[in-house]
C-alpha cells in the first residue's frame, strides 16, 4: 500500500469501519449512515492511557443517540475497583446527564479505591467483585440495556476475583442487540478470543532525533496524544471531555472545556446531542465546534474548502490555548489534518510550547509520520488494533461507532 493511501486514512475513526475502493482504504463518513442491528463485544486493554476514557466516550454517544432520536438506548456503566471511597472527575457530568435523562443511564460502582495485589486482596474485595458481576449478569440477562460497560473488569479477572469461564459464557450469551465494552489492563486470553474488537492502548514515546532539532525539548505537562490504527482515539477524547466537564461542575467552576473537531463536518454524530445537553445546563463550561466537509479527504485530492476549514478551526484553537480561558482543549483529528498537509506543523508546535501550564491539550488521530509536536507529549497512547469487527464486514452502529 502506498504512503499516499496510508496518509489518506482521514480519521472518521469514530465511525469505526474501513472500506475498500479503487483508491485504497478510506474511513466511512457520516453520510454513509451504515448501521448494524446486532451487538459486539469490545475490549480495551494495555498499559497506555485511554481505556476507561474510550468507554466513557461511548457512553456519551449512546446517551446522545437517546436524546436526539428518542431511541431506547439505555446504558449501564458498571465500574469495578472504583468504590465510593474516591471521587472521579467524570462523576459530576454523569450525574448531570442522569438528572436530565434518567431513563438513559444507570451507574454502579463497586470495590474499594485502594490499589491491591492478588496476594493482598481481602474477603471484601471478593464480595464486591461478586456483587458487581451479579449486577452485570442480571443487566445482561434482562436485555434492558443497549450498551453495558464493564469498566476495569479485566484487572478483576487477573486478580482471580471472578470465574473467567462464567464471565466468558455470560458475555457470549448476551442478547443479540447488546453492545458490551470491557476495559482494563491484562485482558485474559479467553476473553480476547471471543471478542469482536480488541484495541490495545500502548504507552510509548518516540525518542527525539537529531534531525528534528528538538533534542533540547522536554515533554510538557498537560499534552496528551492518542494515535494509532486501533479504535478508541476519538472516543478517548470524548471521555476526556466528559471528565473535564465534570471537573468544572464539581470542583473548579472556571474549568472551561473546548472541543474542536477536524474533518468532521456535517451532522449525524450522536455525541453532539449529549454535549448540547451539558451545554444547556452549564453554558459557561463547554464549547464545541466541528469543521471540514462530511466526506473523506484523500491526499492529492484536497479541495480548497478543506484548507479553509482546517485553518478556521486552528485559528480558534490557537487563540483558545493561548488565552488560558480554557483549562481543557480537545483537538480531535488534528493529526491527520497535519498529515494531509491541511495545516503546517510549526505554528502548532509553537503554540503548544507556549501554552499556559494549567491548560491541558488533548490531540487525536492517526498519522503516518509523527509531527514534531509529538515530542512535547507527557502522555502518548497508541491504539493498536488486534481485532476489529469492521474487518469482517460488520456495519457501523449509531451511538457506539459514531
Amino acid at each position: 500500500m502506498s504512503s499516499q493511501t496510508d496518509a489518506a486514512k482521514t480519521s472518521k475513526e469514530n465511525k469505526g469501519s474501513r472500506k475498500s475502493n479503487a483508491r485504497g482504504i478510506g474511513i466511512v463518513t457520516a453520510a454513509d449512515r451504515q448501521e448494524r442491528s446486532h451487538g459486539q463485544l469490545h475490549i480495551y486493554d494495555g498499559e497506555g492511557k485511554g481505556k476507561s476514557q474510550a468507554a466513557l466516550g461511548v457512553v456519551l454517544r449512546t446517551i446522545g443517540l437517546g436524546i436526539c432520536e428518542q431511541r431506547r438506548t439505555r446504558v449501564l456503566l458498571l465500574r469495578f475497583l472504583k468504590g465510593p471511597g474516591r471521587a472521579y472527575d467524570e462523576d459530576a457530568a454523569i450525574e448531570a446527564l442522569q438528572q436530565g435523562f434518567p431513563h438513559l443511564i444507570d451507574q454502579v460502582r463497586t470495590g474499594r479505591a485502594d490499589f491491591f495485589t492478588a496476594e493482598s486482596s481481602t474477603r471484601f474485595d471478593l464480595q464486591e467483585a461478586k456483587r458487581g458481576w451479579d449486577i452485570a449478569k442480571g443487566a445482561i440477562a434482562s436485555a434492558l440495556y443497549s450498551v453495558v460497560v464493564l469498566d476495569e473488569l479485566n484487572p478483576v479477572l487477573e486478580l482471580g476475583l471472578l470465574d473467567i469461564k462464567d464471565v466468558v459464557s455470560t458475555l457470549i450469551a448476551r442478547p443479540a442487540g447488546m453492545e458490551i465494552i470491557v476495559t482494563g489492563r491484562a485482558a485474559p486470553s479467553e476473553l480476547v478470543k471471543v471478542a469482536d474488537l480488541h484495541s490495545e492502548m500502548r504507552a510509548h514515546r518516540r525518542p527525539p532525533k537529531e534531525e528534528d532539532n528538538l533534542v533540547s525539548l522536554k515533554p510538557s505537562r498537560g499534552i496528551e496524544i492518542y494515535t494509532g490504527e486501533g479504535k478508541g482515539k476519538s472516543t478517548s477524547a470524548l471521555g476526556k471531555a466528559l471528565q473535564a466537564i465534570g471537573r468544572g461542575i464539581s470542583q473548579d467552576k472556571s474549568h472551561r472545556v473546548l472541543i474542536l473537531q477536524w474533518l468532521k463536518g456535517g451532522s449525524g454524530y450522536t455525541e453532539d446531542a449529549a454535549i448540547a445537553a451539558l451545554r444547556e445546563s452549564y453554558p459557561h463550561l463547554v464549547d464545541h465546534l466541528r469543521s471540514g466537509r462530511d466526506a473523506i479527504v484523500w491526499r492529492g485530492q484536497q479541495q480548497p474548502i478543506d484548507y479553509v476549514e482546517a485553518e478556521r478551526a486552528w485559528e480558534i484553537a490557537r487563540a483558545a490555548i493561548s488565552s488560558g480561558l480554557y483549562k481543557t482543549v480537545i483537538l480531535d483529528e488534528l493529526n491527520p489534518s497535519v498529515d494531509l498537509e491541511l495545516l503546517p506543523v510549526e505554528p502548532i508546535l509553537q503554540t503548544l510550547l507556549r501554552k499556559p501550564l494549567e491548560t491541558e491539550v488533548i490531540i487525536t488521530g492517526r498519522c503516518k509520520h509523527q509531527p514534531a509536536y509529538f515530542d512535547l507529549a507527557s502522555v502518548h497512547s497508541e491504539m493498536v488494533c488486534h481485532k476489529h469487527y469492521a474487518e469482517q464486514g460488520v456495519d457501523l452502529k449509531r451511538g457506539v461507532d459514531y
